[in-house]
């Protein structure tokens, strides 16, 4: 697929047209993709797990994130109500000795390891399956695709696609790096692994791993390895339930296009109806199944479900 770099309204437009899933699953849907994730293939991916081994993909939830506040998003502000300092002083009030400590988390939800609900990109005012957007999401929250209808349903096949270890240097992708469809089929060709679907994906670029390494620096929304836009087809075609990546934005920053800002966000979540993750910790995951050969797991994913968000943070444990 080539780009005109030049004319990203035209070539979204384009995109949306030929990859559009509205309607596909009637006109009341509020899952997407995941409709894909059905309970027959949740059943047949049970059987996954072998050893029993359990990996966190999360980052941690705390002051020394990679937030800088743009748009508002700040790293999580944890406060503690009450502590063993009260305790051991007895004045809690509580009882025979009883003594108990309490927080609160002050954070936006997509801060960081996290979902992008339905409701979180529009493309000209249009929502997923066509609704307006001013319909779907007002100062109340998502009216009609909030992230609580899919509470139950992120569990099944995890594929992880290790970009960074089988295209870059000491597992890295540089940051502008375009992550093409021939890149991913290669890579899992190269793990021996399918992507078909039903498959909740994780593509590993390693800027994570770098980040930790010399600092966050640029990583929340600076440049960044990620998908190319000439990936929408692969995203439609495959028929995944959801992909995340280990990126703050999931696709490839600077972005293609001239005078452009995250156009395969506008295509995704508003056309194909993707849940798209962001901010996922695959390190260690990817050291084992580089260890054992296996990159196919047991994953669930949860989003919290809090009423009409259009994006959650989130907990997600393969499970090999």
């Amino acid at each position: 697929m080539s780009l005109d770099r030049n004319a990203p309204e035209a070539e979204i437009a384009k995109a949306a047209g030929a990859y559009s899933n509205w309607g596909r699953w009637g006109e009341q849907d509020v899952l997407g993709t995941l409709n894909f994730l059905d309970a027959a293939k949740r059943r047949e991916s049970a059987g996954l797990i072998r050893r029993g081994a359990s990996f966190s993909l999360s980052q941690s939830f705390d002051m020394n994130g990679p937030q800088k506040g743009w748009r508002r998003r700040t790293n999580p502000v944890h406060t503690m109500l009450d502590t063993g300092v009260e305790a051991a002083l007895g004045i809690q009030g509580f009882p025979h000795g009883l003594g108990g400590a309490d927080d609160v988390i002050a954070m936006p939800l997509q801060c960081s390891t996290q979902w992008d609900g339905l409701g979180h990109i529009f493309d000209h005012g249009k929502a997923w399956n066509g609704r307006n957007a001013a319909d779907v999401v007002t100062s109340a929250g998502d009216q009609v695709t909030g992230i609580e209808h899919m509470a139950a349903d992120v569990a099944g096949r995890g594929v992880l696609l290790d970009v960074g270890r089988h295209l870059g240097e000491d597992g890295e992708l540089p940051d502008g790096f375009a992550i093409t469809e021939e890149h991913l089929r290669a890579t899992a060709d190269a793990h021996g692994v399918h992507v078909g679907r039903g498959d909740i994906v994780t593509v590993r670029t390693g800027q994570l791993a770098r980040a930790r390494r010399d600092g966050w620096g640029e990583y929340a929304g600076g440049p960044a390895p990620g998908l190319s836009f000439t990936t929408a087809g692969w995203l439609h075609g495959t028929e995944i339930a959801a992909i995340a990546t280990d990126t703050w934005g999931f696709e490839v920053r600077p972005n293609e296009f001239e005078h452009a800002f995250q156009p395969l966000h506008q295509v995704a979540i508003p056309h194909i109806g993707l849940l798209i993750g962001e901010m996922w910790d695959l390190d260690a995951l990817a050291e084992d199944c580089a260890a054992d050969g296996v990159y196919e797991f047991w994953l669930t994913a949860a989003p919290l479900p809090v009423t009409g968000a259009v994006g959650s943070p989130v907990n997600p444990v393969a499970v090999k």
